[in-house]
């Protein structure tokens, strides 16, 4: 009864997100991204140039109280401790506007990111000026960023982590890994661009 309530609620939520209309305008695969500077749940500011060393960065928004953020959290721990040591560091950001969304609030943001074990910064997008430029509309929603000679930025994959938001062991496309494990090997992503399912952006009307 417990896994069929849990079901049904993720159907809901999919079914929700599938009909809302993308009115964002944001990056596109091949586009260079703009460096930001936001706060991470320790108080500091991290940006874009703090990777210098780095050949790309797994992004993802995500937050703390949606059901597929939820579920995927593991899903994003591992990602950044398989890729970050190999040069793509996992760098998450709460998009979410707490006066709309309860409990994204940056000090339960702090909360949830040592009750998880997040291996990675967790920062918060103030006064949504981030998000919007990425054009990203769910959580969570990945943009793989690599390196260019010049050190800039540019997305190379846009979208979900895999293909089955319930059960990671039956996921049988694991979008990021494929679009991150291309680049590594000098490569374009076979897959540039998916859905990304989840909840949508909280944002004040």
């Amino acid at each position: 009864m417990k896994t069929f309530k849990t079901l049904l609620i993720l159907s809901v939520f999919a079914i929700t997100s599938a009909f809302t209309v993308n009115s964002i305008k944001g990056y596109k695969v091949g586009d260079t991204v703009e460096d930001f500077s936001l706060k991470n749940i320790d108080g500091k500011k991290i940006s874009l140039k703090d990777y210098n060393k780095a050949k790309g960065i797994i992004l993802v928004f995500t937050c703390n109280h949606c059901p597929f953020s939820k579920m995927y959290e593991d899903r994003i721990i591992a990602l950044d401790k398989k890729y970050k040591n190999l040069g793509y560091p996992v760098v998450a950001i709460n998009p979410n506007d707490p006066a709309v969304s309860p409990g994204d609030d940056f000090e339960s943001m702090k909360e949830r990111a040592k009750t998880k074990g997040f291996t990675f910064p967790y920062l918060f997008d103030e006064g949504q000026k981030v998000y919007p430029k990425f054009g990203a509309t769910r959580t969570p929603h990945v943009f793989v960023l690599s390196k260019k000679e010049d050190n800039s930025m540019v997305v190379s994959y846009i979208g979900a982590i895999d293909n089955n938001s319930g059960n990671a062991n039956e996921a049988s496309e694991k979008y990021v890994e494929a679009a991150v494990d291309n680049l590594l090997a000098g490569k374009a992503p076979v897959t540039t661009e998916t859905k990304a399912i989840g909840c949508s952006i909280k944002v004040a009307k």
